[in-house]
């Protein structure tokens, strides 16, 4: 971009470093009015992703070690900043997706329209791929959806809800059924990155922290011409 606007780009840093309080991230140098042009385009590209960087930073260490963290809210961002919005989080250390390609995502729109968890697992099993469920206790009580759900071959069972006690009837359920073991178990419902410490001693693999990092804040930044 700034070869695009005719002035020269000069940063000791790549995606993903961490920076301090008053650090330079970039020299920028070119005739006025290039640099003035520059500010317009080149600080809202480095505030607002380097913002949600910082957020997805922030969860990936809250969380702590043990717990995969996804944010899979990009796709809910304008398609204009999808993508930058998508390497902002990566950078962040956050994982996209709760399984690697190819697998088969049933959320819960799919599971009310084909009429609950067993008629879902049903319809999508000739695909022959991993399967990750939705489970939000809608049409039976989420414990029994979570049996259903296992007992039918899902590989990731995400509790969807942001109750703990929801994720807690689950993990029980679960084992006492002999199945715990056969899955992997997600949570999510609206979680803030200052929230995922307190889901230290609940059994669970995996968390999607979703809007809280893709709203998060831009990172402050200034534009100082200097004088030579």
């Amino acid at each position: 971009m700034a070869d695009s606007l005719g002035v020269s780009l000069a940063t000791p840093l790549t995606d993903g470093d961490t920076i301090s309080a008053s650090e330079f991230v970039a020299n920028l140098s070119g005739v006025p009015i290039n640099i003035v042009r520059a500010e317009e385009v080149l600080l809202g590209e480095l505030s607002k992703t380097s913002g949600i960087a910082t957020q997805a930073r922030r969860a990936r260490q809250e969380a702590g070690p043990g717990i995969q963290v996804v944010c899979g809210a990009f796709k809910k961002m304008p398609h204009a900043i999808k993508q930058q919005v998508r390497q902002a989080v990566a950078h962040g250390g956050l994982d996209m997706r709760m399984a690697p390609h190819p697998f088969v995502y049933v959320d819960k729109n799919y599971v009310r329209i084909l009429g609950g968890v067993a008629r879902a697992m049903e319809a999508v099993e000739p695909l022959q791929r991993p399967v990750v469920i939705q489970l939000r206790g809608e049409m039976e009580p989420i414990a029994r959806e979570a049996v259903i759900a296992a007992e039918l071959g899902a590989a990731t069972l995400m509790v969807d809800t942001g109750a703990l006690e929801d994720l807690d009837a689950v993990s029980q359920a679960l084992k006492e059924a002999g199945l715990r073991g056969k899955v992997k178990l997600a949570f999510a419902g609206n979680l803030r990155a200052e929230e995922l410490g307190s889901l230290a001693g609940h059994d669970l693999d995996a968390v999607d922290i979703g809007y809280s990092v893709v709203d998060a804040p831009c990172l402050p930044m200034r534009f100082d011409v200097l004088l030579d």
